[in-house]
């Protein structure tokens, strides 16, 4: 494949950063909406958490099938039908007429959502050159970020004027315009090489993930990754700010410009991630990354004035968050055509099932303990993902796709 990026390449990428655009998009609305949705349809405080419960089940359902779905009927055609399933459940949430309706359309679009970060992150790898795949990786993990940062800043402005059945078809939109994007892809030539030879591994690509002893080495080690990956952004992005803002009063913690601030500081974290990773490798780059969250943590943790906390916020955020551009182009390396997409979604999937019991985690820790130790605590799991990257990781800078 040559060094230069063709427009296919471009155009895979897009399509692939705005359906992960979507994802981050729907999820955020989502949690904007709960109390709007709660009121009109008289859900409890339980009924609308699982609400966001059942989106993310089925998104892990959804990656995990679609994955390998995809590994065997090509990624631009089975990442279509995860378009289509979101497109449609999503605009069937604007015409709920009660709880249970709408819990089974959030769960069925929560499938279709699934599939987009693995399918996504295998397209684009694959369409791209080996010196150039971590941005590749780097800018379809962006698209999340910017899915955010459009949630962030458009819901408080429609939702008092078209109300959250109206967000809902609004949310809608990213999907038509990654349809639109993805109508006009062919499936990567890797891919299709790999469709036409006669000696393609048998079995499930599930299989293919721990196939050997030093396969599923690395496979721990990813789970590792993508669990600490999880568990730290979870686990600091919500119960942070919460909590220094009823401990210490500061109401810039729980403001927009906070959370903006810390966004873009996440943005320039993956950005330059991918751009780093490309030069000096993926290993050297992880470990700049975890040891700079480390730092960064604690030092943020003795923090007091509330315009430091600001930026340090943004510096806290590009750490901690900057790796998602890197787990696309250490799963595209690390296993075949025939398993790419199901381990992209399968281990970062079990990454995020983990980590999603960061915030309760913290806590519990903060409640039985002190503020010091969860911070403590929060470190000590970022020296683990140091120690995970070291003994499991393999470099695979360069490596040609197979």
């Amino acid at each position: 494949m040559s060094n230069k990026v063709n427009s296919y390449g471009w155009k895979a990428l897009m399509g692939s950063a705005v359906g992960y655009a979507m994802d981050g998009f729907d999820l955020l609305i989502l949690g904007f909406m709960l109390s709007a949705i709660s009121a009109d349809l008289a859900l409890s405080p339980a009924q609308a958490g699982s609400l966001v419960t059942w989106t993310l089940i089925g998104a892990v359902a959804g990656g995990i099938v679609f994955g390998a779905l995809s590994d065997k009927y090509g990624r631009v055609r089975v990442i279509t039908w995860t378009i289509l399933l979101f497109a449609v459940f999503t605009g069937l949430c604007a015409f709920a007429q009660g709880y249970w309706d709408l819990l089974i359309y959030r769960t069925i679009a929560g499938i279709g959502l699934g599939g987009e970060f693995g399918i996504g992150m295998a397209l684009a790898a694959e369409a791209w050159p080996a010196r150039h795949r971590a941005k590749a990786s780097s800018y379809v993990a962006l698209g999340w970020q910017v899915g955010v940062l459009a949630a962030a800043l458009l819901t408080p402005l429609f939702l008092p004027i078209i109300g959250w059945r109206g967000m809902f078809l609004v949310g809608i939109f990213p999907a038509f315009v990654a349809w639109f994007l993805r109508a006009r892809l062919h499936e990567p030539e890797v891919f299709v090489k790999k469709q036409t030879v006669a000696d393609k591994p048998k079995g499930s690509p599930f299989k293919l993930l721990v196939k050997d002893k030093a396969t599923a080495k690395v496979s721990l080690g990813v789970v590792v990754l993508t669990s600490v990956q999880n568990f730290g952004y979870y686990g600091i992005m919500i119960w942070l700010p919460n909590f220094l803002s009823k401990q210490l009063g500061f109401s810039l913690t729980k403001s927009g410009v906070w959370t903006a601030v810390t966004i873009f500081g996440m943005m320039a974290g993956i950005w330059i991630f991918g751009r780093l990773a490309d030069k000096i490798g993926r290993k050297p780059t992880f470990l700049l990354f975890q040891a700079g969250a480390v730092i960064s943590i604690i030092v943020y943790s003795q923090l007091t004035h509330p315009t430091v906390m600001l930026f340090a916020g943004a510096a806290l955020g590009a750490f901690v968050n900057g790796m998602m551009g890197g787990y696309g182009a250490l799963m595209s390396e690390a296993y075949p055509t025939e398993a790419r997409a199901t381990a992209q979604n399968v281990l970062f999937n079990l990454g995020r099932a983990v980590g999603g019991f960061g915030p309760i985690v913290v806590g519990a820790v903060v409640s039985a303990y002190s503020f010091q130790i969860a911070i403590g605590f929060l470190a000590a799991i970022y020296l683990l993902d140091m120690v995970a990257t070291l003994f499991l990781i393999p470099e695979l800078k360069g490596k040609t796709l197979d």
